[in-house]
């Protein structure tokens, strides 16, 4: 472990107690769906806003590389893990109502949005239900399923700029939302505290009904038994990934402990001893086989982290 990984330690450690949690050499297999990743120098959990900037600060004025996660599940660590500082918002999850606006932080799930909202008789975010992600994320990548999307019920983020360590407010215009995208892909220095998003009154048992019929769906369609990162492949132009997967006759196909869902086409599951190196090599058959059979080339929705350097 480097000097700067010691020294940012120290300087954590000293912040008021309780509101930075840490971990050294905390294996990553721990805080992603796909429950594959080697040890992070340092693993850190902020409590509150506050803590979250100071952390940032710190590490960069250390220059010590830094990756924020959330519930990890569109992420896949390497085995050898990350040398650097993994920072979680897992602990900024707080969920309100005022009014028919939701509040959440960017650690809160998904489906503790929907439940949330559903408890105060709110609709709009049912499509949410389900889905394995944070807050932060979602807003990230405009996170949808089933004909909703973030970019439809979403009025402000707050989010941490790094270039003068301050926080900030984003309006929902200028997050520029399009197909698993937003400003937040292209301006990598900032990373979303908080969201608001506004929804509607609607029946209690009818916005409960809905949300039991997509989780029935998730269940009977998706592979939930199993650890995956979600959808494995982003959407092909005029066409459905999965359906030519299946096509290519690769359901089933394993490298190692890593496969194509049997249930689904599209996901990749961890059958049990998956290394990140049987993953990235069964994304790069799939990749190849369906160059070759269609002539299309597929990119993959699940975000590799190696060692050093950068996610690809």
């Amino acid at each position: 472990m480097s000097d700067m990984i010691m020294e940012l330690i120290h300087a954590l450690r000293g912040y008021p107690h309780g509101e930075i949690f840490l971990a050294e050499k905390e294996p990553l297999r721990d805080h992603t769906t796909f429950r594959i990743g080697g040890p992070a120098d340092v693993y850190i959990e902020p409590a509150t806003e506050d803590a979250f900037c100071f952390v940032m600060a710190e590490a960069a004025k250390r220059d010590i590389r830094t990756i924020v996660i959330g519930r990890g599940s569109n992420l896949l660590f390497d085995d050898a893990g990350f040398r650097g500082a993994v920072i979680s918002t897992g602990r900024l999850r707080t969920v309100r109502c005022e009014g028919n606006i939701l509040y959440a932080g960017a650690g809160a799930s998904l489906s503790a949005c929907a439940n949330a909202a559903w408890e105060q008789g709110l609709t709009g975010m049912e499509f949410s239900f389900g889905i394995p992600g944070s807050v932060g994320g979602a807003v990230f990548m405009n996170a949808g399923a089933y004909g909703g999307e973030i970019c439809q019920i979403l009025t402000e983020s707050t989010y941490y700029d790094g270039q003068d360590h301050s926080i900030k407010t984003l309006s929902a215009e200028d997050h520029a939302f399009a197909y698993r995208d937003s400003a937040y892909r292209h301006h990598p220095e900032r990373v979303v505290l908080s969201a608001a998003f506004a929804l509607r009154d609607g029946n209690k048992e009818e916005i409960r009904a809905v949300m039991d019929d997509l989780m029935s769906r998730r269940t009977e369609k998706q592979p939930l038994e199993y650890p995956s990162a979600g959808s494995a492949f982003k959407r092909c132009e005029g066409r459905f990934t999965a359906q030519m997967i299946d096509q290519a006759g690769l359901k089933g196909f394993t490298v190692g402990g890593a496969q194509v869902s049997e249930k689904h086409a599209g996901f990749i599951i961890n059958r049990g001893g998956a290394t990140s190196a049987d993953v990235r090599a069964l994304i790069a058959h799939i990749q190849c086989e369906l160059k070759n059979r269609f002539g299309v080339d597929i990119r993959p929705e699940i975000v590799y982290v190696p060692p050093t350097g950068r996610e690809v």
